[in-house]
């Protein structure tokens, strides 16, 4: 699913716990990642759930680095999260990518005044991840 397209079915959803559970749907779309990538190199520190985000690099059809990302959690919600921050990075170019304020993707769903403290954490901790990771690809191509 799009970004564009989770943004148009959270704008149609005006009772919390009908996004909510949108995000528990999202959750269930993420593609699987095989049981060896929940490790310790892929795992996301300084979230309450647990958190495994794998990332791979690859060249775009314009030979631009982009990187993608795929990821997991053993919460339902959090695994929803995920998937919201991987549709905002993933397939993105490392510059593009450090770029981009996940706070006001978040602030404009309303997330950022719906989720609790630990989860808000949780999330600063994977887009942190994920930065760290567009910086090092960023780094590496030069």
């Amino acid at each position: 699913m799009t970004l564009d397209e989770i943004i148009e079915n959270f704008t149609y959803l005006e009772e919390w716990d009908d996004r909510y559970r949108y995000l528990i749907e999202l959750g269930r779309t993420l593609e699987p990642i095989d049981e060896a990538a929940h490790n310790d190199l892929n795992k996301v520190r300084g979230c309450a759930s647990q958190v495994w985000i794998e990332t791979s690099t690859a060249s775009d059809p314009a030979g631009q680095r982009v990187l993608t990302f795929r990821g997991d959690s053993d919460a339902h919600i959090v695994r929803g999260l995920v998937a919201l921050t991987l549709a905002l990075y993933s397939g993105r170019t490392p510059e593009t990518i450090l770029a981009t304020d996940a706070q006001e993707l978040f602030k404009s769903l309303g997330l950022s005044a719906h989720l609790t403290p630990q989860r808000s954490n949780g999330v600063r901790a994977m887009v942190e991840r994920i930065k760290t990771d567009a910086r090092s690809a960023s780094a590496n191509a030069a």
